[in-house]
């Protein structure tokens, strides 16, 4: 199946993402749970147009207006109606309004992205698998320990292109499924209305036509907060692990943030990533050697 991918239209709101992302919720709204008695056979899932419009206070046209993407510029106050309609959390109502405003006007920026060089830095010396990624969840540098924990964590890979089509990533999380759907909920959050970014369109495209689960986790438009949680991976070479993973904004970057991997103190993860790290400095003293000058 091929998706469509939409041309960028720079800082300019683009109302077809609107109107997908309110397809796409109401259609996980159960009636009953919006006070909707239902009588007969329906024939497509959660709730109709004209329900949403008769209970978030427009006329039904005019919604139907939004889901065409021919209104671009809809209130503060029905956007706020929609979202309590459709049952949207904080992260997905901000989501809702970031949609409709677009993206904000694209700054100069530079070819290459640069990462704070103490942040790089602190990547050397602080013992745990951590990295910097941006945006697009590209990843800018990682320390031996992110690397060592996963081939997606590596300076240069893309995260997402890495947990769909790397057949190690399948095998490395202990459940790859919802493990995606939580990335792709990440990653829509992280680009905002920036979906039609090109570099942003050639992934997804790529990635809907490879990968039958991407395509139904990116088909239900989930937004999630960048924020820590726990991970469970069950590593090649030290077994089982039970990680919290923190999501660290980096001040004055254009949304770059430090992700570090850690273990609770004491337990038997904590025991197996120090003897990750151990397996990757003896990697590394070897190649040390060979850099050192010969008398």
């Amino acid at each position: 199946m091929r998706r469509r991918v939409r041309p960028y239209r720079g800082g300019m709101s683009d109302p077809r993402l609107l109107g997908d992302y309110l397809r796409a919720r109401r259609a996980q709204v159960r009636p009953e749970d919006a006070g909707v008695v239902v009588t007969g056979v329906r024939r497509t899932p959660g709730l109709r147009r004209e329900e949403v419009a008769t209970l978030a206070g427009i006329s039904a046209d005019y919604y139907l207006r939004l889901e065409q993407g021919r209104d671009r510029n809809p209130s503060a106050q029905v956007l706020d109606a929609l979202a309590r309609v459709l049952r949207l959390d904080a992260t997905a109502r901000a989501h809702l309004h970031e949609l409709a405003a677009g993206p904000a006007p694209a700054r100069a920026r530079l070819r290459r992205e640069t990462v704070p060089t103490g942040v790089a830095m602190l990547l050397t010396s602080i013992g745990l698998p951590a990295f910097v990624e941006n945006r697009r969840f590209d990843v800018l540098v990682a320390n031996p320990l992110a690397e060592a924990l996963s081939t997606g964590m590596r300076p240069g890979a893309n995260r997402l292109r890495s947990f769909v089509l790397d057949e190690r990533e399948h095998a490395l999380w202990t459940d790859w499924e919802a493990a995606l759907e939580g990335l792709v909920a990440g990653f829509r959050t992280s680009i905002g209305a920036g979906e039609g970014d090109p570099a942003v369109a050639r992934l997804v495209g790529e990635l809907s036509l490879a990968s039958e689960p991407f395509r139904r986790a990116w088909a239900r438009h989930d937004v999630r907060p960048l924020a820590g949680a726990a991970s469970r991976l069950r590593h090649p070479q030290v077994g089982d692990l039970e990680l919290r993973r923190e999501k660290l904004p980096l001040a004055d970057t254009d949304g770059q943030i430090l992700v570090v991997y850690h273990a609770e103190p004491g337990s038997t993860s904590a025991e197996r990533l120090g003897l990750l790290g151990s397996l990757v400095a003896a990697d590394q003293i070897p190649e040390a050697l060979n850099r050192s000058p010969r008398r």
